[in-house]
């Protein structure tokens, strides 16, 4: 086990839960430092990571742990696990490996390793943590668990429509849009100037699609649609439909979307198209891709409201890899102390930049993908990847399919396109 604090007698770690699996929640406050020593002398503590040491990432959590053992005495013991800790991590701490930290998603984190994992908000609450951090990913995890904080977002991705700054600009265009029918005046703009609006490969066609049926039909409606039919009882689904016809006719798609992956997202870089709707890593795989230097920016996918026919939802997907701190560690506020340092100010900062990555600071800056903050900031709840579309897995391949083919230019009106979902059960 780790060591314990030097100084047991003003160490402050009492047993003050029990979680229903039989695993102990520890709580603790900062012991005082011996005179002229720092508050954590002596103490170790044990970081499970997702990346890689030779990773940006890596790097920015080794660095981070040498500037808070010289601060506060405390020294972290870092061990990368790569992408495959999700592998392993749930059986690490039913056996209580000596674990104080791990990373990994945030919603894994709260559906599969709750039991296992540190309520945070006394903590928090008296950290700030309110004040510099993103609330759908605090209230996706306290939701549900009971009120709980178990994970602290330190690696934020988000969806969205993501586009090229030059291409804006040579267009004249200088806000991004909130609503569908600022959208489509985006879109009419840039074919004025020259561009082609919107890329599509197949491959994010449900997502596409998904994005804007949730303008209409909510993600939980959605995936009852999806496991049971009846899409052509939902007007919702008929007047999403209509709308990406609409969109299609005005000659808004890129010329041979849908494409195979990663066709059409690479003519942002190659050719003259402005935008795609993805996440967020979509910026370097085409500019990896295509060798360009693209500014890339980002708004959230554009509501239409009540007065126009649809559910005003400003919902985005979203994510975060996250960081938790085991029940059962020795020294959570030790941990604790070293998870704000790792998303928050100069640390969080730095990350961002180099990295890139958007910052889990929200007062700092993502330097690489402008609106980025903005977006995660402005959502109002976070969405599933498809937005419910892919809840049957039995059918998705082929309601994926009937997708494409809208996009496509198939169906001719949004009953002809809820027909044939339909007519997969």
């Amino acid at each position: 086990m780790k060591k314990a604090l030097s100084l047991m007698l003003i160490a402050l770690i009492a047993v003050t839960s029990v979680f229903a699996t039989g695993t102990t929640e520890t709580t603790a406050t900062a012991a005082a430092p011996a005179e002229g020593g720092k508050i954590y002398d002596g103490v170790e503590i044990t970081m499970w990571s997702m990346w890689n040491a030779a990773e940006p990432q890596g790097q920015a959590i080794i660095d981070a742990a040498a500037a808070f053992e010289e601060e506060t005495g405390c020294h972290v013991n870092i061990e990368f696990r790569g992408r495959d800790i999700k592998t392993i991590i749930n059986t690490a701490l039913q056996g209580g490996e000596d674990i104080d930290i791990f990373e990994e998603a945030y919603d894994r984190i709260y559906l599969q390793y709750a039991p296992f994992c540190y309520d945070m908000s006394a903590m928090a609450e008296a950290a700030g943590y309110a004040d510099f951090s993103y609330p759908l990913f605090n209230k996706m995890t306290t939701d549900a668990t009971g009120g709980k904080l178990v994970s602290v977002a330190e690696q934020p991705n988000v969806g969205g429509i993501f586009y090229d700054n030059a291409k804006f600009e040579a267009a004249g265009i200088t806000e991004t849009p909130t609503t569908w029918d600022e959208f489509l005046d985006v879109c009419q703009k840039l074919v004025d100037a020259g561009f082609q609006p919107l890329a599509l490969d197949a491959t994010y066609s449900d997502f596409t699609f998904g994005y804007h049926l949730n303008r209409y039909v909510d993600e939980a409606t959605t995936r009852q649609l999806s496991l049971n039919g009846g899409w052509s009882q939902n007007p919702g689904v008929i007047a999403a439909a209509n709308d990406i016809i609409d969109f299609i006719n005005r000659g808004y798609l890129a010329d041979g979307a849908p494409d195979e992956y990663p066709a059409s997202q690479n003519k942002i870089g190659f050719e003259n198209v402005a935008m795609v709707v993805c996440a967020d890593y979509v910026t370097s795989e085409v500019n990896n891709n295509t060798g360009a230097n693209i500014e890339w920016g980002v708004f959230n996918y554009p509501t239409i409201p009540v007065e126009d026919g649809g559910n005003g939802s400003t919902g985005s997907y979203a994510g975060a890899n996250s960081l938790a701190i085991t029940s059962y560690s020795d020294n959570p506020q030790a941990a604790f102390d070293f998870v704000m340092m790792l998303v928050s100010g100069e640390v969080d900062q730095n990350r961002a930049d180099s990295v890139p990555q958007i910052p889990a600071d929200p007062r700092n800056t993502c330097t690489s993908l402008d609106g980025a903050v903005e977006s995660l900031m402005a959502a109002d709840s976070v969405l599933g990847w498809t937005m419910g579309i892919n809840a049957n897995t039995d059918l998705s391949a082929m309601l994926k399919e009937v997708i494409i083919q809208l996009y496509e230019g198939r169906f001719t009106t949004g009953e002809q396109f809820a027909a044939a979902m339909d007519a997969l059960y």
